[in-house]
Formats: C-alpha cells, structure tokens, sequence
C-alpha cells in the first residue's frame, strides 16, 4: 500500500483516523502499530515476521544495554545488536549483488558461477533498520533511556507514515511525544495542507514527468538533447517524488499528533554539496554524521584523515541507497567532492554567488545520472551523450514523446523551485514558518490541485515512490 492510492485514500487513512481518535490516549500506541502492521502486511504478510522479529530483538538488546553491570558489557550488547541489524539488512539487501559481482569474477577467470536464490528485498527495511541502531546507540550513550514500554517502541518503529521512505526517525526525538502529545484542529489542519502538498507534488508533478526522464535513460542511442533534458527532468523528478513523500510523512504525523523533523530544504539553492547535504534528506544526513562520520573519528583525527571519513561517510551512504555499483560510485561522487570543498575551505551559506550556484547544480545533476542510471553501462552512456558523442538535437521519438501537459508542468516544478528557492537565498524567507493567513491562502489554491490529482490517481496505473526500492 502506498499513500498514493486509491485504497489508502478512501479506505485505509479514514478507518485508521476514525479507530484513532475514538480511543483513549493510553491505547493509542496500539492502534498505531495494529494499524501500522496492517499497512506494511498489506505489501507482504511473511515480511511482516522478519519486522516483528528486528523489533524484538532491538527493544531486549536495549535493556540488556541499559542493565549492564561494566562498561565493557555495555559496548558488548551494542556490538551484539548492530552486528544484528546489519547482518538482516546485509543478506536482504546485498546477497543477490554480492553473488553477482562474485560470479562475474569467476565468469572471467573461467570458473562456475555460485548459485542462489533470488533474495526480495523488504520495503523500507534501510529506514527502519538504521532507526533501530541509532535507538541501540542513542540508549548506550545515555542520550535516551531505554522506553518503558515495548508498545510505544514497537509503534516507534513501525510508525506508517515514515516507514517505507522516512524521515529517519529517532526514539529521543519522539519518546516524549509518545508520553505526551497535543491533537488540535489547528495542528490536524496543519497536516492534512502538507499531506496534500505532497500529494500534489508526486502525483500531479513528478509521475507526470517521469516518462521524460524513463525515455533517457531507457534510451538505447540518446541524442545531447535527449539526456540532457532526460538527467534535468530526472532531478525535477526525483526531488518532487522524495520530497513528496516526506511531506505526506510529516502530514501524517501532524494529524496524528506527533512533529516529525522536517527531511527537505530547498536543496537545488545549494552552492557546495557541502550545503546540498544540509538540505537534501536532513535525516539521513545527520544520521550518518552523528552515527557513521563522528564514530569515524570525524574532524579530530587531522584533515587526512577528516577527508578519509568524509570519503567513507558517503562512501557507505551511497551503498545504503540500493546494492549497485551505480550507488557505490555516487556515493564516491558525492564524498570525493565533499572532500574537496573541504581542503578548499568551502563552508555552506554566504552571498549567492551565480557561478557556484551552477557549478553545483552541475556537480548534484552529474551525480543524479548515476543514481538513476540501471547500471554502469546506462550511465556511461548518458554521459557519453550529454558530452555530445551523438547528435546534438532533440531525437524524433523523443520529441513525439513529449506532451504539452508535460511541458506545462515542467514549467510549473522549475517556477515552484525557483520561487521557494528566491524567498530563502534572496528574502531570508523561512519556509517552515507560515501566518495564519498564508496557510489559509495555501489551503485554498492546495484543494483544487489535490482534488485534480486524485482524480488523475484514479484515471492512472500504480506509481510507487522512488525511495520505495531502498
């Protein structure tokens, strides 16, 4: 089930909704996670067992943390418990890519390839998996005691709204909200405008324009034009579809009460990936600085070795983003060049200067075709095009392709980005605070859009988010 459907629209939310505030506070943990169970079971009931089971096994490891007599017993059980986790994520996820690139090796040298069966990935398995290791850190380091109740945590990490693509949630972050929470007109007003906002966002914008992009890359012998316009639209795309969905999350939390941090901030204003990374999925960029870069050593250890931790850093996240070596080269993309600004002394914010402004864009673009492309062979095609080894125009079949609704919202998502993008850089306008008459003046132009795009919902064919795949 996906919160763009027909199924979760007119049937799913407004059961859920209705059963959870009809019941008292105290119980409301359980109908989340009921609720929650029923939502991922509805995608596969077997995964279903494997989710329970990494609960289980994080809520006992943490008390055996938090009981543990010394020091060294402490840091036994966090080993044991991450060692765990990872474990689950690695077979799930990393087993049928690990296989190949082995059987390819042994393809070469002449040898038998090894045989296994296709393993299925679980949706969402990434995010909930680094959210139980940063409860399992969080309850080693003190910064949380462990929840004194198994239904609040297993209703934490099983939270609907943010389960399959984020925010990456942290126990500390929500454990008061779960002791205690506020449900007001205002604040379920609140969620349900972003809800829609982010509806809008991937239904109305980014499955309207992923043709574009699918034709590019799909492309057996794209022109200059061609994947140009394919890499663009596929950056329009992406953060229209990711940052949708994290505003639906966000909406669905709010109308249930809880405030989850906000994953998107105008990342296409950003004049160093340095500050890409501050705007582009918040939540996965602070995890992985406050549980991978910092246990790393982070800045302490002298810049070789700051650069190294950058590198690796975004080395790891790339390889979390999905098992091909199209990620783990996006990933040395993104921390080879974060590496740099850092020798450079580049730092994120000050006057905006156009020409870094482009250069980045041209850096994160670069990096979108390798994070979209299927393999490597795709992307070096892309790139072997977008640097005019093909005609340069704007292919026949392409151009046929293109419709005049899709052209229109193409200029709609630019005009949108733009616009948001000026108020920051330019207004040193907040986009996270809103008057309450900006929200009604939102909510008004927001209702029409949303009704248009459940009908164009209706009238189409499933289109899972793109997160869904890690």
């Amino acid at each position: 089930m996906v919160f763009s459907s027909s199924v979760f629209l007119f049937l799913f939310l407004p059961l859920f909704l209705g059963l959870y505030y009809v019941t008292p506070f105290r119980y409301r943990s359980a109908v989340i996670l009921l609720g929650s169970y029923s939502f991922y079971a509805w995608w596969r009931v077997d995964f279903l067992a494997l989710f329970i089971a990494v609960t289980l096994w994080n809520y006992i490891i943490a008390i055996r943390i938090d009981g543990a007599a010394s020091a060294l017993i402490k840091k036994r059980w966090l080993t044991l418990g991450i060692v765990g986790n990872l474990s689950t994520l690695g077979y799930f996820k990393y087993a049928n890519f690990g296989v190949d690139s082995i059987n390819a090796l042994l393809v070469e040298m002449g040898a038998n390839p090894l045989a296994l069966g296709n393993v299925i990935l679980p949706i969402g398995i990434s995010f909930y998996i680094f959210q139980a290791i940063s409860y399992l850190v969080d309850v080693y380091r003190e910064d949380t005691p462990p929840t004194k109740r198994f239904i609040d945590f297993a209703a934490f990490i099983a939270l609907f709204p943010q389960l399959i693509a984020g925010p990456v949630l942290r126990y500390k972050d929500l454990a008061d909200q779960f002791e205690y929470r506020t449900h007001t007109y205002a604040k379920f007003s609140e969620g349900a405008s972003r809800f829609m906002q982010g509806f809008i966002k991937k239904v109305f914008i980014a499955d309207t324009i992923a043709p574009i992009a699918d034709f590019a890359f799909g492309s057996s012998d794209p022109s200059m034009a061609d994947a140009w316009l394919g890499a663009i639209v596929y950056a329009i795309q992406l953060y229209f579809d990711f940052s949708g969905y994290s505003d639906m999350a966000i909406g669905l939390g709010l109308m249930m009460g809880f405030r989850f941090p906000e994953n998107f901030n105008q990342p296409y204003i950003s004049q160093s990936i340095t500050e890409f990374w501050r705007r582009w999925h918040i939540s996965l960029s602070s995890w992985l600085r406050d549980y991978l870069y910092i246990p790393l050593g982070g800045s302490r250890g002298g810049e070789l070795f700051t650069y190294r931790n950058l590198f690796l850093t975004m080395l790891l996240g790339g390889l979390w983003h999905g098992a091909n070596w199209t990620f783990v080269l996006w990933g040395v993309w993104h921390g080879g060049w974060l590496a740099v600004e850092r020798a450079l002394g580049i730092k994120p914010g000050g006057p905006f200067i156009f020409t870094r402004w482009i250069f980045c864009l041209f850096l994160v673009l670069m990096g979108w075709v390798l994070f979209r492309a299927t393999d490597v062979s795709e992307a070096l095609r892309m790139y072997s095009a977008m640097f005019g080894a093909s005609e340069i125009g704007l292919s026949v079949d392409m151009a046929l392709s293109i419709s005049t609704l899709q052209i229109i919202t193409i200029g709609i998502a630019v005009a949108v980005i733009v616009v948001h993008s000026m108020r920051i850089r330019v207004f040193n306008f907040d986009r996270f605070k809103v008057s309450r008459r900006g929200a009604a003046v939102l909510l008004a132009a927001q209702v029409p859009l949303f009704v248009l795009s459940v009908s164009k919902l209706i009238a189409s064919s499933y289109s899972p988010f793109l997160y869904f795949q890690f």
